[in-house]
């Protein structure tokens, strides 16, 4: 199976009332943002979307708001990842239909090794047919998915890319160098994913779209195509903005960019926190210059 998602893919946000239940009006707002704007798929419920505090029906209601906006004019990979194995194959054999794919995170906090990763998603492939994402993300997993790893799963037929969300630049470029035919990878890190792809990367799952799709996918389009001058201009016009998104957690602070736009409020679950007020000033600010250039 070849990989469907190349370009930029939205790991789109939960929007939250002031009494912190989901708010539908806001994620259907954010979702005709994202298709009026140039990018090529939606996530729904990676870890942008605060998936960890929301509840498996919860998350299964925030993925029919989506579909039903979306209206098929994008792909929407949903998340589903875990550290329970079976548990995991068990949601994936009772997924509703109308999902382009699956994005799953290697399983944290247990700290497998090398082998039990591999067999951990061996089992998970077994249990669907949609097309899958690994996302290796060690920051938040405790545990390094390693490139032999990846290339050993990349065999496996409807595994059919990888998120790397590691920052190791050789790590990745040694994915991308020994990878099979069709197998894609995508970064997984906003501040590097073009000159991620001037070395052979896809594309990007990302924060910073969001709140800034037309300028980041632009960016993106530009350097797929081998306009590196033209990216390279983009790709600094946002770095402050995708710095600041992430100086204190994600998604405090692309939902205070957000918010600027009257697209939704700052509001997140517990135990995440709102920005400080000194970052939140600077995110408007920027967000209005970047709007505006």
């Amino acid at each position: 199976m070849t990989n469907p998602f190349e370009g930029t893919g939205v790991a789109l946000v939960t929007p939250f009332n002031d009494d912190r239940t989901i708010d539908f009006n806001a994620l259907a707002r954010l979702v005709d943002y994202q298709v009026d704007s140039g990018v090529n798929f939606l996530v729904v419920q990676g870890t942008t979307g605060e998936s960890p505090t929301l509840s498996f029906n919860e998350k299964l209601v925030v993925l029919k708001c989506v579909q039903d906006i979306n209206k098929g004019r994008l792909k929407i990979v949903f998340g589903v990842g875990g550290n329970n194995t079976f548990e995991t194959g068990e949601i994936l054999k009772n997924l509703p239909s109308g999902i382009d794919g699956i994005l799953s995170v290697s399983p944290y906090y247990n700290k497998p090794t090398q082998k039990g990763i591999i067999e951990h998603f061996k089992y998970l492939a077994s249990c669907t047919e949609l097309p899958i994402i690994l996302y290796n993300v060690p920051g938040r997993t405790g545990s390094n998915m390693l490139p032999e790893t990846t290339l050993e799963l990349a065999k496996i037929d409807n595994i059919v890319a990888v998120k790397e969300a590691s920052g190791d630049m050789e790590q990745i470029m040694e994915i991308v160098h020994k990878r099979p035919d069709g197998f894609g990878v995508l970064s997984g890190d906003d501040a590097i994913v073009m000159p991620l792809i001037s070395v052979g990367v896809d594309g990007v799952i990302s924060v910073v779209a969001n709140a800034l799709p037309k300028k980041f996918s632009s960016m993106i389009d530009h350097a797929l195509n081998g306009d590196f001058a033209t990216a390279r201009k983009l790709h600094y016009d946002l770095l402050p903005s995708t710095n600041q998104f992430f100086a204190e957690g994600n998604p405090g602070g692309v939902k205070i960019s957000l918010s600027e736009q009257n697209l939704m409020k700052p509001i997140m679950r517990p135990p995440l926190y709102p920005v400080s007020e000194a970052l939140e000033q600077q995110i408007r600010i920027e967000t209005q210059r970047v709007l505006k250039s």
